[in-house]
């Protein structure tokens, strides 16, 4: 059955010359997705080498604009064609093809897992999803007067994709050198000079200059509560927000001096302010 599966499969893209017109990217990468149950099988190695190809054509060409000084009008374009085209806040922790696309660009160097241990109360460090990234770009509307701090940011996502995309500083604070080596060579290779990389314990980090701080709970406990602790006594001086993703949402929602201004739930973005 199997077999016969992939035999249709293979003959229904191989028969299909638009799939590989340049704007066909959003099929291109379903497609992959169904070629990655069949790792083994030439035919379908040879089909997953062709379409990867173009891809990866699409991949250069936003990444030259991007190194010239452009405005990412390339890359916002395919954002379009790949994202889901709901009004509504982007739920679920899955990865899907806005992933893909980010991921083609951006290029980041996954470090060896190995290396990377987790001290007690930190948690394994997990991409943010595209999507949920782009929806808190569209909710913090950041400016050039904004600061954006990514408290375990790990490979960088969050703050190479702001950087690209909104006028903002981005500071991305984490403690495996690993991440901050790969989130540091990501930004110098597409000249992002407002995205920053340092390695240290959120509990030390400097948020003094920091407008929104945002957390895809990276950590637990005491650290958590040690980090929340800095950012009550930040937001007793100045307007600060914070969004969240993950199981610390609903301990940020239980803060005495936090007011959340959308929905509460783990898979999806929050939004909080300080309460006045």
């Amino acid at each position: 059955m199997a077999f016969r599966e992939l035999h249709n499969l293979l003959a229904q893209l191989e028969s299909d010359l638009t799939l590989f017109e340049s704007d066909q990217l959003r099929r291109r990468i379903d497609a992959l997705d169904l070629l990655d149950g069949y790792p083994q099988d030439p035919r379908a190695e040879a089909m997953r080498v062709r379409l990867e190809a173009v891809n990866a054509a699409i991949y250069r060409s936003i990444r030259s604009q991007i190194l010239s000084g452009a405005a990412c009008d390339a890359l916002l374009s395919w954002i379009d064609q790949c994202a889901d085209q709901s009004d509504s806040a982007p739920a679920g922790l899955h990865f899907d093809c806005l992933d893909e696309l980010i991921g083609g660009v951006l290029q980041l160097r996954e470090p060896d897992s190995t290396k990377i241990h987790p001290a007690p109360e930190m948690v394994f460090y997990q991409p943010t999803p595209a999507r949920h990234i782009l929806y808190m770009l569209r909710l913090c509307a950041l400016t050039g007067a904004d600061t954006l701090v990514d408290l375990g940011s790990g490979l960088g996502h969050v703050p190479i994709l702001a950087s690209l995309l909104t006028d903002a500083k981005c500071i991305g604070i984490e403690l495996e050198s690993a991440y901050i080596e790969s989130a540091s060579k990501c930004a110098e290779s597409l000249g992002l000079n407002r995205a920053a990389f340092l390695q240290q314990d959120a509990r030390d980090a400097d948020l003094s200059t920091a407008t929104v701080v945002y957390l895809y709970t990276p950590f637990t406990g005491s650290i958590l509560g040690s980090v929340l602790g800095k950012l009550r006594d930040q937001s007793a001086h100045r307007q600060i927000r914070i969004c969240t993703l993950g199981p610390c949402t609903e301990i940020v929602a239980r803060q005495s001096w936090t007011v959340c201004c959308s929905a509460i739930t783990e898979d999806q973005i929050a939004l909080f302010h300080a309460r006045s």
